[in-house]
């Protein structure tokens, strides 16, 4: 051999010419007819090819789905997918508004043996193919564009004698053709050569075949396939006897945005696999595609409701790992790190909350995490990226405590600070015990050991509140007396009035208080926002039964946190 060196060894794809193009001006509005090929693509791709069982199991998920048409593999290559193919249909697998689709090469005793493994099937697609590539035809055949022509009209000649007793016998037979690396055939033969297996087919528009045209290995931009496919489409002699079909592999990694781009121009259905497996870098990925139109307001009309068991049944078969970053389906793609973004998605749901909208909008989130029965807790996770919101969003979410946002930053610089010096990123689990150790648990230099309050509303409209009671200094009690105009200010007056160590020089600057519930075991919690004698903000945070107890807690816990942070 004597190559080109390094990218001067490729030849550049040319662009199909087509004037006033209409695909760019549309706009998807309902979903495709699906079909699965995980069965047969998905299963030939596999360093282990699934088994009976595994295969069983398949389907059943794909029927949960609610894919309606399936291609459940290649019954003439071996007894194993002979058999295979046998069993679901003796074994009563199939619905009857399910329809099977097994393949052919276009080759006679392929074809034979094909037709004895659909026998008895209610609902069958038979797809035969031949490849009509440009390539394929140089390197792999040696044959002119009539030889490949022959190729699939004597195998549709075929097939449809030999259809016929089985019409009559009962079964529901429809006919599909694929010319194998479309992508890479003159649009002009690929016309020619499909609009003659339409004749030889006797395709009608009540009876139409289905015209499989696979991106079997992806060689051009999405747009440009698009191009293509609008130009066969337009010159296909007798469109309405041909439902076109798309079976995108994603070797450029555009799988999906040339399926979507597909469909804007003309095509009518999509063969597809769960989360993308197939040959190389997999075929189209199925999930993808409709959550895609999920987000937009379109009912795909497939169930991915439950989509954690969907991917727990894909790996336990299939022996592949699905990525973390995988949409929709992978451990991370609802979870945001930086602070910023949860921040903004802390809001939204907040927003969410308080507009009583009925749309979802929040930002960073494409999609309700619930829709694909994912849950909000692992949405925000913490390490040394992450900003001051996303310990609330934890605490809030995980634990139910609804910190006050002034308190925000103070607690995420905690977090902050540990995240740091273990180098990892903080479960919440060890976000919470942080919270406690810093509030809960704060040592108790003040302490409230009894209490009791006694309101007198005999002035008017004014109430004088008086606070009664025994506080601690370092393990020392003390009785102590205390009038306000509320609680917190009659104890505030109280801590103002002991015979030792008085307490002097905070100010209130707010108060949150919310119920917050363990299993069975609802409990008050209260936030008490100071600002201590030096002029810093400083938080406290309270729980009990009793809500009063709780705010005279978050206050204590409010001045000891103060005390220790000027030890």
């Amino acid at each position: 051999m004597n190559l080109k060196p390094g990218f001067q060894k490729y030849i550049p794809f040319q662009p199909q010419p087509i004037t006033n193009r209409t695909w760019p001006d549309k706009v998807l509005t309902q979903a495709p007819v699906w079909c699965s090929v995980d069965l047969r693509d998905g299963n030939q791709a596999l360093i282990d090819p699934m088994n009976l069982q595994e295969k069983l199991e398949y389907f059943h998920t794909l029927l949960d789905i609610g894919v309606k048409e399936i291609e459940i593999g290649f019954p003439s290559a071996s007894e194993t997918e002979y058999e295979i193919c046998r069993e679901l249909i003796e074994g009563g697998h199939i619905p009857d508004d399910v329809t099977i689709q097994v393949l052919v090469q276009a080759r006679e005793h392929l074809i034979r043996r094909t037709f004895e493994a659909i026998r008895g099937a209610k609902n069958v697609i038979l797809h035969f193919y031949n490849s009509t590539s440009t390539l394929q035809r140089k390197v792999v055949f040696g044959m002119d564009c009539d030889g490949i022509t022959k190729i699939a009209t004597d195998a549709a000649d075929l097939i449809y004698e030999m259809a016929q007793p089985v019409i009559e016998g009962g079964t529901n037979l429809r006919f599909e053709y694929s010319p194998e690396s479309f992508m890479g055939t003159e649009m002009d033969y690929a016309v020619e050569i499909c609009a003659a297996v339409l004749d030889h087919l006797h395709a009608t528009a009540e009876n139409p075949v289905i015209l499989n045209l696979p991106t079997t290995v992806e060689n051009c931009m999405p747009n440009q396939f698009a191009d293509m496919l609008e130009y066969f489409i337009r010159n296909l002699p007798g469109r309405e006897r041909a439902i076109i079909s798309l079976h995108p592999h994603n070797d450029r990694g555009t799988g999906v945005a040339t399926t979507e781009l597909g469909l804007l121009a003309g095509a009518d259905r999509v063969e597809a696999t769960l989360f993308g497996n197939g040959e190389r870098t997999g075929n189209v990925d199925m999930v993808t595609l409709a959550m895609n139109m999920w987000t937009q307001g379109i009912d795909p009309k497939l169930d991915f409701h439950n989509i954690n068991k969907i991917r727990d049944m894909y790996e336990r078969c299939t022996k592949m790992k699905i990525g973390e970053r995988q949409p929709y389906v992978g451990e991370l793609v609802f979870t945001a790190f930086s602070g910023s973004h949860q921040d903004a998605i802390n809001k939204g749901f907040h927003y969410m909350q308080d507009s009583g909208t009925d749309m979802w909008e929040v930002p960073y989130l494409p999609i309700d995490p619930a829709d694909v029965g994912r849950e909000y807790e692992p949405i925000i996770r913490i390490n040394s990226q992450s900003g001051k919101g996303g310990a609330a969003f934890v605490m809030q979410q995980n634990f139910g405590y609804d910190l006050p946002r002034a308190m925000h930053a103070e607690f995420g610089a905690v977090v902050q600070k540990e995240s740091d010096r273990v180098g990892k990123e903080l479960k919440p689990e060890q976000i919470f015990q942080l919270f406690d150790q810093e509030y809960l648990s704060v040592p108790k230099t003040y302490q409230l050991e009894r209490h009791s309050f006694q309101e007198d509303a005999r002035h008017g409209d004014a109430s004088q509140v008086e606070f009664v009671g025994e506080v601690s200094y370092k393990g020392h009690g003390m009785e102590v007396w205390g009038e306000g105009n509320g609680p917190i200010d009659a104890f505030f007056n109280a801590l103002h009035n002991l015979p030792e160590a008085p307490i002097d020089g905070y100010q209130f600057v707010d108060y949150k208080e919310h119920a917050i519930s363990s299993g069975s075991d609802t409990q008050a919690v209260c936030y008490i926002h100071l600002k201590a004698p030096n002029g810093q903000d400083v938080f406290g945070v309270g729980k009990s039964h009793n809500i009063s107890r709780a705010s005279l807690r978050a206050i204590l816990c409010a001045i000891n946190r103060s005390l220790r942070q000027e030890a």
